[in-house]
């Protein structure tokens, strides 16, 4: 195991960020030590490039106000995206995964609260959810929210997993942590893949 460089917590933008250690660090791509986090989650049905906007709608209403106590919780980031066999992430984040033939999305909620300190959703499409650590593959880069140029660095990942024997041990996620609004240009994208090591077992903590 590689010694921890440092400890990436704090902000993106104005919106609290789920905490990880980096293990290695590549350029573009981090061996991350992520902690356990409670997380806001949904299932939406449709295209790859479509589903966020309404998966963020569902979210924003339960942290605005949408739920038992009509409690507003803070946004963090980024929102997290996932499908079967190829699971994308982001709190923002927000996360998505499939499930059947949909995606499934997450916001983290704030650390400093817990699974039993938060109000219920009145959503039935919404569930809060306890979310493990473990350690993560990544890869960072800028540009559109379009599958080519989520497939071309998903690849790339992969290759720099392969190089290092690192293992997935579930399916990618994609991680976005800017609104809709900002300039392609200027978005943080991410993507995430669990990993072990070959001929061993899961390294996570």
């Amino acid at each position: 195991m590689l010694g921890v460089l440092l400890v990436a917590s704090g902000t993106a933008g104005a919106f609290e960020r789920r905490a990880y250690e980096v293990v290695e660090e590549d350029r573009d791509f981090t061996l991350r030590d992520y902690g356990p986090a409670v997380v806001a989650e949904t299932f939406v049905q449709g295209d790859f490039e479509d589903v966020g906007s309404t998966a963020f709608r569902i979210l924003v209403a339960y942290i605005s106000g949408e739920n038992e106590a009509s409690e507003s919780i803070a946004m963090t980031a980024p929102v997290t995206q996932e499908r079967p066999g190829e699971k994308i992430a982001m709190t923002a984040p927000v996360t998505q995964e499939a499930a059947g033939a949909g995606y499934r999305f997450t916001f983290m909620m704030p650390s400093e609260r817990s699974f039993e300190t938060l109000p219920a959703p009145l959503d039935e499409r919404v569930r809060l959810r306890r979310e493990p650590g473990g350690r993560y593959a990544a890869v960072a880069y800028s540009g559109f929210w379009s599958q080519r140029n989520y497939d071309r660095h998903l690849e790339e990942l992969r290759v720099w997993m392969n190089l290092r024997a690192l293992v997935p041990t579930g399916d990618p996620v994609w991680a976005r942590y800017d609104p809709p609004f900002m300039p392609w240009f200027w978005r943080r994208n991410e993507i995430l893949i669990p990993v072990g090591e070959a001929g061993g077992t899961d390294t996570a903590s």
